[in-house]
């Protein structure tokens, strides 16, 4: 396996990060990772401790002078989004990252790279095993499961920590100070359909819309690329209509918070419809590529024949799906007033599946505007409910409200001016960190996050910047040499 990233500068970073990118950590299955961290804490002789939840917190006296500092808390999550492109045998469950760089660049070979969070992580744990870096006390937190639910950070209780500032190392640009995020909302939507049985004189196609780019939908939300639900939906809402299509299956999108990349759909289409469905396709390939050139230069739309299905939806429960996604909402909903050029609210169309007489569909809803989510959420139970399906939200998270008198922003402001001649960007992200909730748990933090440079998260396209690497990494040595006394 190639190692060369654990040879780069500053070493005790990247190799903390290579050796994570060898542990499969898929999001709720990352207790290797966990495990590894906790070993990795009780190896250095550190009090080490995990949680009911499963996070792992490692805490580290003051170097000498520094006992007198406020108490840091670094943190990190260790799950990371399972993606990659259909044409890569790869098992999260079991398979390493392969890593390679690349015009100053980590990347992964056809998979998610899992800077997000791995290079946070690796950062904490080369404080925690440093013998020459000052700080005063010092705490890690590595929380679970982060990508499907935060589930770390809401698991989190009161009375383990002593931290007076909370130092969250999960955002992706350097230069930049985050203050505030988005909070969220998953809804979940379910419809029940009767299979029914194929009809003669038809002929199988299996629809497949691939090569979008996808990505993180609070990051990339704002760039406009394609969802492929969306798309695969309104190509449907045509066939139908016009040729008296009939659905077998759908199966578009495979994470909540990853702009799906890809749909496939099975289809019958009468005998006698069959060129001029398959003119309508191409026909539909051609305007989606005209549409977005500039953001999906790769999207490739195909039908393709196959075996008859077993079955087919019936045609009530086939129209109200194909109605209700044509209908739903997706991408950028409002931009913020507060801080111009940020996304205020979004929602994600990511799942659309159906197996076995269910058709789910899964959304994300993020906000910094708690009353706007929520005015989302009656919109999608509208929409969804006359439609006919049943509807519920789950996984509610708060937002991160800014704090104008942050006592760690004004240091590390300062710190940066010092370090690299000018003042970071002071920004919200539209993205849900875990800063919000963990900071309800412990109302008294100082709270803020900065990171490298990382482009492209959750989906395989990931990479991260190795000069940025390097930056983060000086900056956050300076701070943590500059901590206020208690």
């Amino acid at each position: 396996m190639n190692n060369e990233i654990s040879k780069l500068e500053p070493i005790s970073l990247w190799e903390n990060f290579y050796a994570l990118t060898q542990i499969p950590r898929p999001s709720k299955k990352e207790q290797q990772a966990a495990k590894y961290v906790e070993e990795f804490g009780k190896k250095l002789g550190l009090e080490t401790i995990v949680d009911k939840t499963g996070n792992v917190i490692i805490k580290k006296p003051a170097t000498p002078g520094m006992e007198n500092r406020k108490t840091i808390l670094l943190q990190g999550h260790v799950d990371m989004v399972p993606q990659k492109n259909s044409d890569k045998q790869h098992d999260f469950g079991k398979d390493p990252i392969e890593t390679y760089i690349e015009d100053g660049w980590v990347k992964a070979n056809g998979t998610t790279l899992g800077a997000d969070n791995g290079i946070g992580v690796a950062a904490a744990m080369g404080i925690l095993q440093s013998k020459d870096i000052p700080h005063g006390p010092i705490e890690a937190l590595f929380t679970i499961d982060e990508e499907t639910g935060m589930t770390g950070a809401f698991g989190l209780e009161a009375g383990m920590l002593d931290a007076d500032i909370l130092i969250n190392m999960d955002s992706e640009d350097e230069g930049e100070l985050y203050v505030g995020c988005a909070g969220g909302s998953n809804a979940n939507m379910e419809f029940s359909y009767s299979e029914v049985q194929t009809e003669a004189n038809t002929v199988a196609f299996k629809i497949s819309l691939t090569g979008l780019k996808g990505g993180h939908s609070g990051m990339d939300i704002i760039l406009g690329r394609g969802n492929a639900n969306k798309l695969m939906f309104r190509l449907l809402k045509e066939l139908v209509a016009a040729y008296g299509v009939r659905l077998a299956s759908i199966d578009g999108g495979s994470l909540r918070n990853a702009i799906p990349r890809e749909a496939f759909a099975v289809v019958t289409v009468p005998a006698n419809n069959v060129i001029e469905f398959s003119e309508t396709v191409e026909e539909f390939s051609s305007t989606y590529k005209s549409e977005l050139a500039a953001t999906e230069p790769d999207l490739l739309l195909v039908a393709e024949q196959c075996d008859m299905p077993s079955s087919l939806m019936d045609e009530i429960a086939q129209d109200d799906l194909v109605n209700s996604i044509q209908a739903c909402p997706n991408g950028v909903i409002r931009m913020s007033d507060a801080m111009p050029g940020l996304v205020e609210t979004s929602l994600n169309l990511a799942i659309v599946k159906s197996e076995g007489g269910k058709t789910k569909v899964l959304c994300l809803i993020r906000s910094s505007v708690d009353t706007a989510k929520e005015d989302v959420e009656s919109t999608l139970e509208s929409l969804f409910r006359l439609a006919g399906a049943k509807v519920e939200f789950s996984g509610q998270y708060p937002g991160w409200k800014p704090n104008p008198e942050s006592e760690i922003l004004q240091v590390m402001k300062d710190v940066y001016n010092n370090e690299f001649g000018k003042i970071p960007e002071i920004k919200g992200i539209h993205a849900g960190l875990e800063c919000g909730i963990l900071g309800a748990v412990y109302p008294n933090w100082d709270m803020i996050s900065f990171g490298p440079t990382i482009r492209f998260p959750h989906s395989p396209d990931e990479k991260v910047n190795i000069e940025t690497v390097g930056k983060f990494w000086k900056f956050l040595l300076e701070t943590l040499k500059n901590v206020p006394a208690k």
